[in-house]
């Protein structure tokens, strides 16, 4: 009966009090071993809600401490049948196959639980590091991925300007003026010789034509 005013006979009936609001249950650590071979310790936490007070009082002695017990062994049983990625990165779809299950077997109890979250998991010190370490390995490895295409980007631009400067000489010279400019706008001590390119091949063939003069007469 309830909530509200009821009679009840003394050394006749008996009546408990019920409490129908939502009820938050911490399930102690738990060490288990995952899928693939990991030992790690879990936590979670049920939210529960009497909703048939009858059949609680008459099904279950003390509903709060079967739900829990109840909820450690799912826990057990849920995460070992899980991998390690899974439990870090699917952590709600585990949180919903907590809660379907431990509802099923409370809903004969007339309590029924509202959500479960696992709130910590715990690793131990080596694995921590050997996912850090493999973490920064995945890290450098997206760096030079990253660097290539950007050099490989830069390639084809540089290509496709080689391809414009040379359909374009007069070009040349304003990127040149451009490149003056940009060495000149700092206060700097850096002494510029402008030769012109097409020269390079004279003073070649001229420094090649005085080493045959000057060599050993037979």
């Amino acid at each position: 009966k309830g909530p509200g005013i009821f009679f009840f006979l003394p050394f006749v009936d008996e009546y408990r009090v019920v409490d129908l609001r939502i009820t938050a249950l911490d399930v102690p650590p738990q060490e288990m071993i995952t899928k693939d071979s990991v030992t790690t310790s879990v936590n979670a936490v049920v939210f529960i809600r009497v909703v048939d007070p009858n059949r609680m009082v008459l099904q279950v002695d003390d509903y709060i401490t079967a739900t829990k017990l109840l909820a450690q062994t799912t826990l057990r049983s849920v995460v070992g049948q899980h991998e390690l990625d899974e439990l870090l990165s699917k952590r709600d779809r585990i949180n919903n196959e907590l809660m379907k299950i431990i509802d099923k077997d409370t809903d004969v109890w007339g309590v029924k639980v509202f959500a479960t979250e696992i709130s910590d998991v715990k690793l131990p010190l080596s694995m921590q590091r050997a996912m850090a370490s493999q973490a920064e390995s995945e890290r450098t490895r997206r760096a030079k991925v990253i660097s290539a295409e950007g050099e490989y980007q830069a390639s084809e631009l540089l290509q496709k300007a080689a391809k414009t400067l040379q359909a374009e000489p007069l070009s040349i010279q304003l990127r040149y003026l451009h490149t003056l400019t940009q060495v000149s706008a700092e206060k700097n001590s850096t002494i510029i010789f402008p030769v012109p390119v097409d020269v390079m091949p004279l003073l070649n063939k001229k420094t090649s034509f005085n080493a045959n003069a000057g060599g050993p007469s037979m």
